[in-house]
């Protein structure tokens, strides 16, 4: 951590000041960290740092879970995932989530020595929405590590991370423990808290102005405020933060309903929704939030970035008959775990599963999700089958799928990939936080309450898995539904509807280590032979009890010797 700051680069500037307000560029790129105090655009550019650490959908970590492998055998996260995760390598790290913590605090330090406007009022509104900024995103960058490296010590405590709300100077003492696991959870909610109170609930022209702000002019408060900042972090987007980091706080991995944290995560989430109208809110274009058709600003999506041309996804995952290197490959694992039509699971003797027939009769989700023998991908029927050519089940290392199965969800069929490789791109953006997301907080944490019928602002998990299910295409889910008559039971489901919901946007490595539940189940595939399908032995996984606390880096622990390591590792 020492050298972080030994340079301070401009990354991006952010449409607040006029060009004429822009001082005289200097004649190096290396510039002197003094330069925050007097030079606001180069100021903004070390805060908005932070925003391009954010993690979004196209992390992939799924195969290195039950839900997927990768074609390269000499992946990061498959090499993890097969027995060699260790404090040396873990591809799954979030230490690098303290470089924008030190370059957050050092903008702190800074804020009120940089002129931001030449109107007084003005440059106070702006060292206030700043600040609030600054501390929302120091604590979103500490939640992630805490969901990464949390856990219990050697001597049995349950811990949490270190916590910086100073600039260190390269030379000071990095030398200190991590508080207990409640206390960096107390921390990180203590910087949300603080920034609730300087932002607005959303960056709108048109909202009312808070009763902080009351006294200042309301053209000068819009200016700061506008709605030309709504890509920013917002007390809307604070407030789904914490309800997330409260159900991490309670789960069976960490403090397993001690305390009051799923109440407090089920009151945030049910805010939220109530703020769009509760269940009825749920955006009926939400399964397919990615999809070219869907609108950028439909009311699934809490937080993204801006809208830019790529091919990124479609180049990694779209299969080899279409010029993509096919390293997504979903399991019949997570296959399996989609219900029918009719919303029974497909081991239920009231499924009317045909296992000669098994896409048949399914979850309309399955085939929006997943690329299986015979599925389509724009006008492009893809085989993974015997004779289907370079998309056959291990038919080209490192390109084919190993699993039968490539993934279709996040990926735009408009994209075109050429032979010449030559690439037609389409616009896409990263999601920060989805709305169906924080329906299944409220539902896991409302169920974990009092069971599938306990209401948490007059909503059950009973009612929220209902609309989601019926939002899916499932036919009538309430008949299925009114079979879960217990907590344990719901629990199931609300675990199996993350797993479905959210497949493929980098939460089920996650979910299943705060849920403590078996990672070293092994990665099944399906080969069709032309008349039957036969089941594949696809990859283990060798995990280990101790994986459901990631460790500290080796690299760290040994520099420091008051860091401890978590147990195991």
């Amino acid at each position: 951590m020492k050298n972080l700051y030994k340079y301070f680069i401009l990354i991006a500037l952010v449409g607040v000041f006029s060009c004429e307000e822009l001082i005289e560029p200097v004649d190096e790129n290396v510039l002197d960290a003094d330069r925050l105090d007097f030079d606001p655009a180069f100021a903004e550019g070390v805060l908005i740092n932070a925003y391009v650490g954010l993690i979004n959908q196209y992390q992939f970590t799924e195969v290195a879970t039950d839900d997927a492998v990768t074609n390269n055998i000499n992946n990061g996260l498959r090499q993890m995932a097969v027995g060699q995760w260790a404090a040396q390598f873990n591809p799954v790290s979030r230490w690098d989530k303290y470089e924008p913590i030190f370059y957050i605090n050092r903008f702190i330090s800074t804020i009120e020595n940089v002129q931001w406007k030449r109107d007084t009022a003005t440059n106070e509104l702006f060292e206030l929405r700043l600040r609030g900024e600054a501390l929302a995103m120091r604590a979103v960058h500490h939640m992630y590590v805490l969901q990464g490296h949390a856990g219990a010590s050697q001597s049995g405590e349950l811990l949490g991370i270190q916590y910086y709300t100073e600039f260190i100077d390269p030379a000071g003492d990095f030398n200190i423990p991590r508080l207990s696991f409640e206390e960096s959870v107390a921390k990180i909610n203590a910087d949300f808290e603080e920034a609730l109170a300087l932002l607005p609930m959303d960056y709108d022209n048109a909202a009312d102005i808070p009763a902080r702000y009351e006294s200042y002019d309301p053209e000068a408060y819009r200016f700061v405020f506008g709605d030309n900042n709504r890509l920013r972090i917002s007390g809307r987007i604070i407030k789904a933060f914490q309800a997330k980091l409260n159900l991490l706080a309670a789960s069976p991995a960490f403090l397993n309903g001690q305390g009051d944290y799923y109440q407090q995560a089920a009151n945030l989430a049910a805010e939220l929704i109530n703020n769009i109208g509760g269940i009825a809110g749920l955006d009926p274009g939400g399964v397919a939030f990615y999809d070219e058709n869907s609108d950028r600003d439909l009311s699934e999506i809490l937080w993204r970035n801006s809208v830019g041309a790529s091919s990124f996804a479609e180049e990694v995952a779209f299969p080899p008959s279409l010029n993509g290197d096919g390293f997504v490959n979903p399991s019949q694992n997570l296959v399996d775990a989609f219900p029918m039509l009719n919303g029974y699971p497909i081991s239920n003797p009231n499924s009317g599963y045909d296992v000669g027939n098994p896409y048949e009769g399914r979850d309309p989700r399955l085939a929006q999700y997943i690329l299986y023998n015979g599925n389509t991908l724009g006008d492009n029927t893809i085989f993974t089958g015997v004779g289907a050519g370079i998309d056959q089940v291990d038919a080209i290392l490192g390109l084919s799928t190993r699993t039968g199965y490539y993934l279709k969800k996040l990926l735009r069929p408009d994209v075109v990939i050429n032979n010449d490789g030559s690439i037609t791109s389409q616009e896409h953006f990263l999601v920060f936080l989805r709305y169906t997301d924080i329906f299944l907080v409220l539902a896991e944490a409302a169920n974990e309450l009092g069971g599938p019928d306990f209401a948490v602002g007059g909503m059950t998990a009973r009612q929220i898995i209902s609309a989601i299910r019926q939002r899916a295409g499932i036919e009538q889910p309430d008949n299925y539904l009114q079979t879960i008559t217990d907590q344990t039971a719901m629990r199931d489901l609300i675990r199996n509807e993350r797993r479905l919901e959210l497949c493929f946007e980098g939460h089920r490595f996650w979910d299943m280590r705060r849920w403590m539940l078996d990672l070293d189940e092994g990665v099944d595939g399906i080969l069709f032979n032309g008349n039957q399908y036969t089941l594949l032995d696809v990859e283990p996984r060798q995990y280990g009890e101790r994986a459901i606390y990631g460790p500290i880096p080796q690299s760290e622990t040994v520099k420091f010797s008051a860091l401890e390591q978590n147990r195991g590792w």
